[in-house]
């Protein structure tokens, strides 16, 4: 696919069109499966290359947390905020202290968005805090099963986060969720209230596997967003009748549009509709590349720390006289360069990198290892929103 200044080619999972079927609950309309057993894993998921907006590339998209139903505020003013992420990125995990510090730093707090619009936190949901962790290429970072808020992994499927009609925001609403709260739904929708369920995705780090998300407004949802009963008994500690979380799902369509931002950290995040937004982890251009680098480095670090030069050279050869791709980002072909020039260093005089510069360099292929992982926090607050 050709790309034009500020779009590109990223890859997104969406669930298959043959597990769609007719929704016997609501006529007219689709889900995936059971409720009860609803499909999971890596079967439930095909992979399409989707046209993308880079935001951090294109300044004038025309998107909007109300009519996009996404939008991006800025977190520099809260510096008690900033103190704390800052923390939790270096730890690589947030421990109860740390959450308890996220949300103090935000009830109340008035959010300038990008768009214009002025949000003022009224509630932050003390279910739904996650930190994700995610390699580039979809690179696993984290144990295959998770309770609790660290160790997560990226969405690897097109999704929303929560049914306005379904488990849990019904029983915790009494069910007045879709009158109170801002919806798209398949077949209904309500845009007069000001106040929404969001959620506020904080990259910690992001230059690969970068949020992506839809413009609602392409979005045709009563023939592409399904019904899905997730189970959460792997990452949440529910009771019996709320197991299953009832979100959405989604599948591709060449109309749909997508939007992403390249290089993200913790001084912005983006806020979007928890009911109705379509988002997922994307795979960037150059990111197998990045694979390789990452992989590439950590083996040589192995080898310089135990003095094998040979070792080194032999682990680091999978990227000899390799480049960064022109069609990636800015962001990660200078992450790219950076590796590779690691690895020049090393090929030059592996004796030295295995010797008396052996500390210096481990430590800087750490470094450029980690700027290539994607980090983020995520959190589901309740906001009113002023135009």
């Amino acid at each position: 696919m050709a790309r034009q200044t500020g779009t590109y080619p990223v890859e997104l999972g969406f669930l298959p069109d043959a597990f769609a079927t007719p929704d016997v609950d609501h006529p007219g309309l689709l889900r995936a499966g059971e409720r009860a057993s609803a499909p999971y894993g890596d079967e439930s998921v095909e992979f399409h290359e989707c046209p993308a907006t880079d935001c951090d590339q294109d300044g004038d998209i025309g998107t909007d947390l109300l009519g996009a139903g996404f939008d991006t505020v800025d977190l520099t003013p809260f510096a008690a905020l900033q103190s704390v992420l800052g923390r939790v990125d270096e730890a690589g995990n947030m421990n109860d202290s740390d959450a308890e510090a996220v949300q103090a730093a935000l009830e109340g707090a008035v959010l300038q968005c990008r768009s214009g619009l002025t949000l003022t936190v009224l509630y932050v949901a003390d279910e739904g805090q996650f930190i994700r962790t995610a390699g580039p290429n979809r690179m696993s970072m984290v144990p295959p099963r998770s309770i609790g808020r660290n160790d997560h992994g990226p969405a690897t499927s097109v999704h929303g986060d929560q049914d306005v009609f379904g488990t849990p925001i019904r029983q915790l609403m009494g069910g007045e969720a879709p009158t109170l709260f801002r919806h798209d739904s398949p077949g209904v929708h309500n845009h007069e209230p000001s106040l929404m369920l969001v959620n506020l995705w904080i990259p910690l780090q992001q230059i690969t596997q970068p949020l992506v998300l839809a413009d609602g407004r392409s979005i045709d949802r009563r023939s592409h967003q399904l019904r899905y009963g997730l189970a959460t008994d792997s990452f949440l500690e529910r009771e019996d009748d709320a197991a299953i979380n009832d979100i959405w799902m989604f599948l591709h369509d060449p109309d749909q549009r997508w939007f992403f931002r390249s290089e993200m950290d913790h001084r912005s995040a983006y806020v979007f509709n928890t009911l109705s937004t379509p988002h997922g982890a994307g795979v960037l251009p150059g990111e197998s590349l990045a694979e390789r680098c990452f992989r590439a480095l950590e083996a040589g670090e192995s080898a310089a720390e135990r003095g094998d030069a040979d070792g080194l050279v032999d682990a680091l050869a999978d990227i000899d006289e390799t480049r960064a791709p022109d069609e990636a980002t800015p962001a990660l072909r200078r992450a790219i360069e950076g590796m590779l020039a690691l690895a020049d260093e090393a090929r030059s005089d592996p004796e030295a990198v295995c010797g008396p510069r052996s500390q210096d360099w481990v430590a800087s292929s750490q470094a450029a290892r980690r700027s290539v992982v994607r980090r983020s926090l995520e959190l589901r607050v309740v906001v009113s929103v002023d135009r």
